[in-house]
């Protein structure tokens, strides 16, 4: 580390981060949110010399580290430069900073960093920027549906770098259309860069000229992927289509070439030794990689819980390659039969999988709970452990609920220890029943390949007692967590789950109230209250109406720095701490842990509260980016394993209900497709959005979500991935 002069030893303690910003630089200056107290003080907008001079700055190479840090500040959205080019406060200029979701029809919203309403954008606006964006924007006034509009001031972060989607030349003129139906502006391509691409083929094009008010992107075609879409082909588009990093850079390469493929010793030392204590990981069938364990014991009346999680900070430390890289990806990404994974394999399956029988890294949660599943005392510490068995959900199941003799013989060493888990298991699951937290009973699906990629079914997944087991025990190990670093005030990435909104609570109280049902709890209902509601209605004919509906007026889980508590499990304080292999959040997570175990103040730890904030926001964008791409690639799987059925009949039941028609998801199959309004013959059907119905004008018929439907397969569409149905007639 630098040398620092007399003045900035005389300066450090006006800033309180000084400490942390002197262990991540060598040459520190000012921190951001000092920088940010000075120009809230001042009550104006205030010029670089200006900052400098309140800052004491003087030195050529200082002034230069607080012009960098400026335009840092000035990017991740923390301060704005008005025209005179004086920095001022963003949330002092009314303004508002968040990531751009677009939408097919061509307007968008903008999701606000620090929670709250969305940001309606019409279309005039959507055309200055592309989905994904990071801008600030400010309140210009009210649609005419009453939603907050929105006008881009300034666009942060270009998040679309490349688009996947197919080539047209028309006219003279040749444009990429985006596979991704949120991008809905065209990529204009000059004919010097279309590099042989052909009308109709599937390319790749990166961006050269960003879309303004008056011009559309303009870009260059990079890669030509084929004339149609190939077995496989559906996850390369959708990779490149949702900008999903996939391949590790020269450096990172570098960094993990000095990995062993064993722990080494000296990694070992002054860690407590639990290889004998009898961990298991359980998982399903074709896991690959094992990030926790568990083992539980009784102590008295209640139980010792230990949930031991793979130890990836001790192999990615903050700053080097492999950090920047798990941090650009957020999360691994899951498809059918592939994984883009957010480490490495040789971290991800091999050093920080908790593979049986080797010795692994990994950090503990040592819960005590009681004889109610209340948790009493936790204890984190770092250890090494040695797994006793890899288990799958099937086989715990079979053991504990089916009694399989064979698999009991074959493990009777672990079957006492299993059985005690799954006593606990049962005491924890009364106790989140009795906490009120809300149970959605939701269908998952698996596809069944055959040859060349070809899908041969569809199947349900059955979630048994294992699944139900080892969920419990990393809800408790989360909940440890939080309660940890909350109380040492570390600051970190809570996983956010905010009630419903006023809005949402009287679209859903209007609903029930058709239904002769009531939703308890006045203004302010408590996750107690929707499980009770659902548990009323559970052995009713449209129970999974209901739970739909109750399901669309929940909000979406976040990561955010500051502790809004999570209502649908209905903790106080919630944070993911179980998964750091294939989430990054849970790494910020370990990390706390652990400057909080080594004593360090928690205005020193790595990461400050604006840092956090942009973070969350990143791994929230990550995480929905990952969804969308997996619901894209099972949306044309499905599309591609209807083409054959088209005018085949089966029988349904309707998912939603729009404007435009109904969408129907198949009995036994699992695919969901439209009938457009336009197939509803004999008849004008009008919306009815308060109770998710269209009703004939003439007939009275009605078409309501939940209710029972036979179709015909009228129309498969692979690029658009749609289905489309026409109902049958009697």
């Amino acid at each position: 580390m630098a040398r620092r002069s007399p003045r900035r030893r005389r300066r450090s303690p006006r800033d309180p981060h000084a400490r942390r910003e002197a262990q991540k630089y060598d040459h520190p200056i000012p921190s951001r949110e000092f920088i940010m107290q000075q120009l809230d003080e001042a009550g104006m907008p205030l010029s670089m010399d200006d900052i400098a001079r309140r800052l004491e700055l003087h030195e050529a190479r200082d002034l230069e580290a607080l012009r960098r840090r400026l335009r840092a500040m000035e990017r991740d959205g923390q301060l704005v430069r008005n025209r005179r080019g004086d920095y001022c406060l963003v949330d002092r200029a009314d303004l508002i900073r968040g990531r751009v979701v677009g939408h097919p029809q061509g307007f968008g919203f903008l999701i606000p960093d620090a929670g709250g309403d969305d940001l309606y954008l019409p279309a005039a606006e959507m055309r200055k920027v592309l989905h994904g964006d990071r801008v600030l924007a400010r309140v210009v006034g009210e649609d005419r549906r009453g939603r907050l509009e929105g006008a881009v001031v300034e666009v942060l972060e270009r998040a679309v770098k490349q688009v996947v989607g197919r080539y047209y030349h028309e006219s003279g003129v040749g444009f990429v259309v985006p596979d991704n139906k949120r991008i809905t502006q065209d990529i204009l391509i000059p004919e010097d860069q279309r590099y042989g691409a052909r009308h109709g083929q599937i390319v790749v094009a990166e961006i050269l000229e960003y879309p303004t008010a008056h011009r559309q992107p303009i870009g260059r075609i990079i890669e030509i992927l084929g004339e149609h879409m190939a077995p496989g082909m559906e996850i390369d588009i959708a990779i490149r289509s949702y900008g999903l990093p996939q391949d590790w850079s020269p450096l990172v390469e570098a960094e993990i070439e000095k990995l062993t493929p064993t722990v080494p010793e000296e990694a070992k030392a002054g860690r407590r030794d639990l290889r004998d204590l009898p961990l298991v990981t359980i998982d399903g069938e074709d896991a690959r990689d094992f990030d926790d364990a568990v083992y539980a014991e009784r102590r008295g009346e209640g139980w010792r819980l230990f949930v031991a999680i793979a130890d990836v900070s001790a192999y990615v430390a903050p700053g080097s390659a492999l950090d920047a890289e798990a941090r650009e990806r957020g999360n691994s990404v899951y498809f059918p039969e592939r994984v883009i994974p957010m480490l490495p394999e040789v971290l991800s399956n091999g050093l920080c999988s908790l593979n049986p029988e080797v010795d692994r890294l990994c950090m503990v949660c040592e819960m005590d709970i009681d004889r109610t599943g209340a948790l009493k005392r936790h204890r984190f510490y770092e250890a090494v452990m040695r797994s006793h068995a890899r288990l799958t959900y099937t086989e715990v199941a079979a053991m504990l609920v089916d009694k399989d003799k064979g698999l009991r013989r074959k493990y009777q060493a672990l079957v006492p220890h299993l059985e005690t888990l799954h006593r606990l298991y049962r005491v924890l699951h009364g106790n989140r029943r009795r906490r009120g937290a809300i149970e959605f009973e939701s269908q998952e699906t698996r596809i069944i390949f055959g040859p060349e990629r070809k899908i041969e079914s569809i199947v349900p997944v059955q979630r048994n007692d294992a699944h139900r087991l080892i969920e419990e025990c990393m809800l408790m190990a989360n909940v440890a967590a939080a309660r940890f670093l909350g109380r040492r005030k570390v600051p970190t990435l809570y996983r956010n789950h905010e009630a419903p909104s006023a809005d949402k609570l009287a679209g859903l109280r209007e609903f029930l109230g058709e239904l002769g049902l009531r939703l308890g709890g006045g203004d302010e209902p408590t996750p107690r209250d929707f499980a009770r509601l659902l548990e009323q209605v559970a052995k009713r004919p449209d129970a999974h109406l209901i739970q739909t509906v109750v399901l669309r007026s929940m909000s979406q889980a976040v990561y955010y720095p500051d502790n809004l508590g999570h209502f649908g499990l209905a903790f106080d304080a919630y944070v993911h701490f179980t998964s750091p292999i294939r989430r990054y959040p849970d790494l910020v997570v370990h990390r706390g842990i652990k400057h909080a175990l080594a004593g360090g103040a928690p205005e020193d730890f790595l990461y400050t509260h604006e840092e956090l904030q942009a973070l969350g926001d990143h791994c929230s964008m990550t995480e929905r980016r990952a969804d969308e791409a997996t619901w894209d690639v099972i949306g044309w799987l499905k599309c591609e394993y209807m083409q054959d059925k088209v005018g085949e009949e089966f029988d349904g039941i309707i998912t939603g209900v729009t404007s435009f028609g109904v969408f129907v998801e198949l009995d036994g199959i699992y695919v969901e497709g439209l009938v457009h309004v336009t197939s509803l013959k004999n008849d004008y059907y009008h919306f009815d959005a308060a109770h998710h119905r269209l009703r004939g004008e003439r007939t009275r018929r009605v078409y309501r979500l939940g209710d029972r439907i036979r179709v015909r397969v009228a129309r498969v569409d692979l690029d658009e991935r749609r289905i489309d149905f026409e109902p049958v007639e009697g």
